[in-house]
């Protein structure tokens, strides 16, 4: 990865964050850890079972995330595609630079307020993949572009309406907004331009304006109505056939390369084996792809659909999550209530999953344990009858779709295979 990928000014920020005092803001540290810095509380090296952490806690586990940083950083180098993984699901700029050191391209992001994350820790390269039509968030990306010749913005677009309203917001800007257009994955599929002529209008569009600069197409092909395989190919191949309709008509002059971008969590695979495919064009061609979900894969929704799975040659992704909670409450020899629910684990695509049980005398399986429903601040569970499982136990849960396990956690602790507390990742939603 480039030198310049994360400005000088980001390195101190990110370097800041070990300064930041502990405090309630940051739920299931330990409370005599307040007034401590997170560097001061890193070094102390605690164990997470044994040294005052308190339930529910979420822990993220070292050896795991590392491995899904390698294996997608060696994934995108075989298939010779470049990375800017989708960085809505942490918004933990550590994050972002461990992908960047790991050869990520930039960070893909879905709205403004993300960029000006991204930007604040000296990210140089950002994929908004969303269209921005809000007059004062494209004013501060042209401040930013206009401040600073190394960074790189991209962004959709998908009318000639949203062209009017980016030239309004833009005029007087010295260096013009990049986009690319895109192209929906189907008819009610979720945003994008449905068919190739009305691509070819929005691309005059932005031909037509001195404020805007068509760089490529990307869309996203997870929005493919009844996703099967033979339909995200035939999509992407649409996406690749636009991208060569658009250099045949010149709309590509003037660039260094076009860009021709796709990839979320579930069919990467396709991803890749489609644009190995794309033809020499009059540019190189940026072969973009933005799976975000792999950072710290998870126990439900992403562990069934991995393209991995398909293809187990290329590797396995590892659930890197795990959410602690303690038994509180024991009615009946089948039912239990531990106090992590809805503020605490993701819940939108599958529930938790126990996985494992914890008391004074140690870990032991959690066969037979069952979450079945979530409040505010509890987890329902079933257990057979000759369960053990006795109040002030511990139990750990693996998570489904990270985007919305990262979100509900502003500190979050790194912990090693052994519960040594290594480092803390700072989110921001």
């Amino acid at each position: 990865m480039a030198a310049d990928s994360v400005s000088g000014t980001g390195a101190e920020r990110l370097a800041a964050l070990a300064d930041e005092r502990v405090d309630h803001r940051f739920k299931g540290l330990p409370p005599d850890a307040d007034g401590l810095t997170v560097g001061e509380l890193t070094a102390q090296r605690r164990n997470l079972f044994s040294d005052g952490f308190t339930t529910p806690v979420l822990a993220l586990s070292a050896e795991r995330l590392d491995h899904n940083l390698r294996l997608m950083e060696t994934y995108s180098v075989r298939h010779g595609l470049t990375f800017a993984p989708h960085g809505k699901t942490s918004m933990a700029p550590q994050l972002f630079q461990r992908q960047i050191e790991h050869g990520a391209w930039g960070i893909t992001l879905a709205v403004p307020h993300q960029v000006r994350v991204a930007r604040a820790f000296g990210v140089q390269r950002v994929f908004l993949a969303n269209e921005v039509v809000d007059a004062a968030a494209l004013k501060w990306v042209s401040s930013q572009l206009d401040a600073d010749p190394g960074f790189r913005f991209v962004c959709y677009v998908d009318s000639v309406r949203g062209v009017e309203l980016m030239d309004s917001a833009l005029r007087g800007a010295r260096r013009p907004v990049d986009v690319v257009v895109e192209l929906a994955a189907g008819e009610g599929a979720r945003t994008g331009v449905r068919t190739e002529a009305e691509c070819a209008a929005v691309a005059d569009a932005v031909a037509g304006v001195d404020t805007l600069r068509l760089v490529g197409v990307a869309g996203y092909e997870g929005e493919v109505p009844d996703a099967d395989s033979e339909r995200v190919r035939g999509w992407l191949r649409r996406l690749v056939a636009l991208a060569v309709d658009f250099d045949k008509d010149g709309r590509f002059g003037g660039l260094d390369e076009i860009v021709v971008s796709a990839g979320g969590s579930a069919w990467f695979d396709a991803v890749a084996d489609v644009f190995a495919g794309i033809p020499e064009l009059s540019l190189p061609v940026l072969k973009l792809l933005r799976s975000g979900a792999y950072v710290s894969h998870d126990d439900g929704h992403y562990r069934k659909i991995t393209p991995f799975n398909r293809v187990p040659e290329e590797g396995a992704l590892q659930p890197a999550f795990r959410l602690w909670a303690q038994v509180v409450s024991r009615p009946s020899a089948e039912q239990a209530f531990v106090n992590a629910g809805k503020r605490d684990a993701a819940y939108d695509l599958d529930l938790p999953e126990v996985q494992v049980l914890r008391s004074d005398a140690g870990e032991r399986s959690a066969d037979g344990v069952t979450v079945t429903g979530l409040s505010d601040q509890h987890a329902w569970i079933r257990t057979d009858e000759d369960v053990e499982l006795r109040v002030g136990d511990w139990v750990g849960m693996g998570l489904s779709h990270p985007c919305t396990s990262f979100d509900k956690w502003e500190l979050i602790p790194v912990v090693e295979q052994d519960g040594t507390v290594v480092d803390y990742i700072r989110t921001y939603f």
